[in-house]
């Protein structure tokens, strides 16, 4: 049996109750650590000025009111303050400062520099710097204390960049984005198809809006996916008209002369042996490829991508002895497009610009300054654009922007 068990056997009862006191403290620490939580505060130091109720200590929780001598303030809004006392400090801490001082500025959509006294003498100015979304209004972003109050405390108003809410696209979400009304200028936003549906034109469920010149780039909508169907025997198509050496596609070159490529023997199927054997006509009809050319060889097949596109699978298709082709290869897009009559803010052109995958492009803006018009530059990732806003020439030569 333990000793606070016994204790009331053991020895007199009020010494039993410290006993049991003790134990209690030994199960239960928290107790001390609660008393530490809720120190007594000392009576505070206030230069020019003076408190009520005066005393040596205050318990936690208290309040004291104070107030200051002539040619002095409160550090807080009004002639006299409060302060309450909380573990042993003083929150606010009670302050009288000269009444040509001034309290911090209540600005909205800014952020300057705060002093660490939480106030600010005569003639001490500050600097405001406007939240992404926003702009200084009239350019002016500075105010001075002078005789107690702020010359004209400057204004954070919505950037004629910003854009506001994007856009709703149908069967679609914007994913990780919590809402918010105002984005800041070359803000993006991704939205995800509903399940079974795609980005019109393509296989993929996402699509991305950039905030361009206060405006939303547009988007596409989101479709029911199409069923997958074999495009092997389509015709040839071509590549973007607006790229440079845009033309048809097709069957290119001519079979060669002479002997094929050795096979090596056996059984089962193998590529279509020499010109008694038929080469690749043993195969028929030469499969043609959607935006790319063809060149024959005598047992084979050279496949080649348009400008703009990008080979997906072998270049080289066999043609084997039982009169089969080998598979044969796609041409994906290795682009993007901008139609600058949809961004508010650049230079509207007469057809649609591409720009290679991996590569930028300036586009022109209607913005001009002594240096000349300015520019964006147009970034084509993944088949998707992103936008650098629109910026001086001179800036762009020496690396700016």
């Amino acid at each position: 049996m333990s000793s606070a068990l016994s204790c009331d056997v053991l020895i007199p009862d009020k010494m039993c109750f410290r006993c049991l006191g003790f134990v209690l403290l030994i199960w239960f620490p928290g107790a001390v650590n609660a008393q530490s939580e809720t120190e007594p505060c000392n009576a505070p130091r206030l230069d020019g000025g003076f408190f009520v109720p005066v005393q040596v200590t205050y318990s936690h929780g208290t309040n004291l009111t104070y107030a200051c001598d002539n040619g002095r303030k409160p550090a807080v809004e009004g002639w006299w303050a409060t302060s309450t006392c909380q573990n042993g400090k003083w929150s606010p801490k009670p302050q009288c400062i000269d009444e040509k001082s001034c309290l911090p500025p209540s600005i909205s959509n800014a952020k300057y520099t705060q002093n660490p006294n939480d106030w600010y003498k005569e003639t001490e100015k500050i600097r405001i710097t406007c939240d992404n979304e926003y702009e200084v209004k009239n350019n002016d972003a500075t105010a001075e204390c002078k005789n107690g109050t702020w010359t004209s405390i400057p204004i954070c108003e919505k950037s004629s960049y910003a854009c506001d809410e994007p856009p709703k696209i149908p069967h679609a979400v914007i994913i990780h984005q919590g809402y918010q009304d105002l984005f800041a200028k070359d803000a993006e936003v991704s939205y995800e198809c509903e399940d079974g549906y795609a980005v019109e034109g393509t296989a993929d469920t996402q699509t991305v809006l950039y905030c361009v010149a206060g405006n939303w780039t547009a988007g596409q909508p989101c479709k029911l996916k199409p069923p997958v169907t074999d495009r092997t025997n389509s015709e040839g198509g071509t590549r973007p008209g607006a790229g440079p050496g845009a033309g048809t596609s097709g069957v290119g070159g001519t079979g060669n002369a002479g002997g094929g490529r050795s096979t090596s023997a056996g059984s089962g199927t193998q590529p279509a042996g020499g010109r008694g054997g038929g080469g690749v006509d043993r195969c028929g009809e030469i499969p043609k490829l959607i935006n790319g050319a063809v060149e024959t060889e005598r047992m084979s097949l050279k496949y080649k991508c348009n400008e703009y596109y990008e080979l997906v699978g072998a270049a080289e298709v066999m043609c084997y002895s039982d009169g089969s082709w080998s598979e044969r290869p796609t041409c994906k897009e290795a682009f993007c497009t901008v139609d600058t009559a949809q961004y508010y803010g650049l230079k509207t052109l007469p057809q649609v610009q591409y720009v290679k995958e991996g590569q930028s492009a300036y586009l022109e803006c209607l913005q001009q300054d002594q240096y000349g018009n300015y520019f964006a530059v147009a970034h084509c990732r993944n088949r998707r654009i992103s936008f650098q806003g629109c910026c001086s020439r001179y800036y762009i030569t020496w690396g700016g922007c």
